[in-house]
């Protein structure tokens, strides 16, 4: 009986064994057949304690913990019975994250991205020298990134974007020499950006954008006392969205592996270093919304590479290079929001893969080269809100909507402003260029002056006809009334009412019985017809100025009659 006591366990150890193997069958991971050790299976346990399991992922994590390694346990990998990796990204947890974690001192990686844990992240962390990567972005952490983590020595990832974090970037993370990417996006991270994150020679991506960071970007990039600049490897650097204020530092462009920079919407001013040329990968540069100002570098057109080119909203007031189509491989070019001067580059046309092109709202002059017309991968266009002129190329215009030409008052040729008749076509290179423009605009000038100078002449020549004409009429008048009183003078030996002579043949003027008085004048300005004829004479009917008629007779030369014979009527 004692016996058959002594042997009940062993088929109980092959049954836990059997179960075992099938487990690790059934999960596919591999088991080295060493059970978890009770340290290890303490932290597990602290750590579901602490989380809020709403989807049940951890209701397996339980009893002994003697299928923990076995890949039982959802998310737990071991290697000789001590946890290596916690893996449970999507699981819908919530709660805190235990400090107890710090006693999984052999834990290499640490992901929980993307649920809503809360709370601080553990100080314990420090503790764990194995840790390679920590992934806990997309999570509802507080606090401050734990100056602890500098003694992750050999930690590679830091990935803790797109929480609630505060405070600043430790500077204690020096120590962590074999960072590889750094993390800290979308936070309320705010002070400077340390000296010692620009001296890590291992890093290959750094991404601190949409924080409250300030201060100017420390200058000291690719320097180290114990690495040449060869030994940097960064790719990647996002510093946009934050209140970073100076210059550019030149020390960028100690990076030769760079691919990706992005500064926009800081405040940062200054020009563009001539030295951002000599990038030999680069392929994003993103400088938009800052102050920068000054002109486009030349150096810049030697990116060969690059593929996104973004200068929007600075204060950059060159004009736009000839040389500009060396970017040959430019997909994006975005220079809205500035003051660029000049005319549009026909070279822009030999970008053939430029699928997006703004150069709205600067002061650009002359006329859209046709030579954009080439660029057939074009689905973004704008040149609104500029001083261009002259007719849109036709493939452009039909295209694109008239948003992308508005605001160019001399501009015509689109759905907006049709152009009053097809104007003849000139070669590019005198239609745009800044000389034919000016030249241009003095034909104008020189046409209105001329037209003003002839109108002003016309004028004066039609007053001057017409003063003259007006003298001429007052002279005659003039001219006749000195010969009346000349003739009166000569006759003016008659008695009775003679008045003053009739006329250059002799005689006089006789008032007969009459009541009217008038002079010779008045009878020379009257309106006269003939009323008959005789031997003696004419008789005339006058009509004066002042409506009264009278009678006149013309007596022949030589010939006297008496004075009855005259009547005034």
């Amino acid at each position: 009986m004692d016996s058959l006591q002594r042997q009940q366990p062993l088929p109980l150890l092959v049954l836990v064994l059997l179960l075992l193997v099938s487990s690790r069958f059934a999960t596919g991971l591999e088991w080295d057949g060493v059970a978890i050790t009770q340290n290890d299976l303490q932290g597990l346990q602290a750590i579901k304690a602490e989380l809020t399991d709403r989807r049940g992922v951890l209701r397996i994590w339980n009893g002994t913990g003697i299928d923990a390694c076995s890949g039982a346990w959802t998310g737990i990998k071991c290697v000789r019975g001590q946890v290596i990796a916690i893996q449970l990204p999507w699981r819908g947890l919530a709660g805190r994250l235990s400090s107890k974690v710090g006693q999984l001192v052999s834990l290499r990686k640490l992901n929980l991205h993307d649920n809503t844990i809360g709370g601080p992240i553990p100080p314990a962390l420090g503790l764990l020298r194995e840790l390679r990567g920590v992934y806990l972005f997309n999570n509802r952490f507080t606090g401050e990134v734990p100056r602890s983590i500098a003694g992750c020595v050999l930690l590679q990832t830091l990935d803790l974007s797109a929480n609630s974090l505060s405070g600043s970037i430790p500077a204690s993370i020096a120590n962590n020499t074999r960072l590889l990417r750094l993390n800290l996006s979308y936070n309320n991270i705010s002070g400077s950006i340390p000296a010692a994150v620009t001296r890590l020679p291992a890093l290959v991506f750094v991404s601190l954008q949409h924080n409250n960071l300030s201060g100017s970007v420390p200058d000291t990039w690719g320097s180290s006392s114990s690495n040449n600049v060869s030994g940097f490897q960064l790719k990647s650097l996002h510093l946009e969205h934050n209140f970073l204020s100076g210059s550019i530092p030149i020390s960028l462009s100690r990076l030769p592996m760079l691919e990706d920079l992005s500064l926009s919407n800081n405040e940062l001013q200054g020009s563009i270093p001539e030295e951002f040329g000599t990038f030999p990968r680069l392929k994003t540069l993103d400088l938009s919304k800052n102050s920068i100002s000054g002109s486009f570098p030349e150096s810049l057109c030697n990116l060969s590479s690059l593929v996104e080119l973004k200068l929007e909203g600075n204060f950059l007031e060159s004009p736009i290079l000839e040389s500009i189509d060396g970017l040959k491989n430019l997909s994006l070019l975005d220079l809205k929001r500035n003051q660029f001067v000049g005319s549009i580059p026909p070279t822009l046309g030999n970008i053939s893969g430029l699928s997006l092109l703004d150069l709205s709202e600067n002061n650009l002059t002359g006329g859209i080269p046709v030579s954009i017309d080439n660029l057939t991968n074009l689905t973004f266009f704008n040149v609104s809100d500029n001083n261009l002129s002259g007719p849109v190329p036709v493939l452009l215009s039909e295209k694109f909507n008239s948003s992308s030409f508005s605001g160019n008052l001399q501009l015509c040729g689109y759905s907006a402003a049709p152009c009053p008749s097809a104007p003849p076509t000139y070669p590019q290179s005198l239609s745009t260029s800044p000389e034919h423009t000016r030249r241009r605009l003095g034909t104008k000038a020189l046409i209105l002056i001329a037209v003003a100078v002839f109108l002003a002449l016309l004028i004066l020549l039609f007053s001057f006809l017409f003063y003259c004409m007006i003298r001429n009429r007052a002279a005659k008048q003039s001219t006749a009334r000195e010969a009346a009183a000349r003739r009166g003078e000569k006759s003016g030996q008659e008695t009775g009412s003679e008045v003053e002579t009739g006329g250059d043949t002799g005689g006089k003027l006789v008032h007969f019985d009459g009541p009217l008085a008038f002079t010779a004048d008045d009878l020379l300005c009257a309106t006269a017809e003939i009323m008959g004829k005789s031997t003696y004479g004419t008789v005339y009917k006058a009509t004066l100025e002042d409506g009264s008629q009278v009678a006149v007779k013309r007596l022949r030369e030589k010939i006297g009659l008496s004075e009855t014979r005259f009547d005034i009527h």
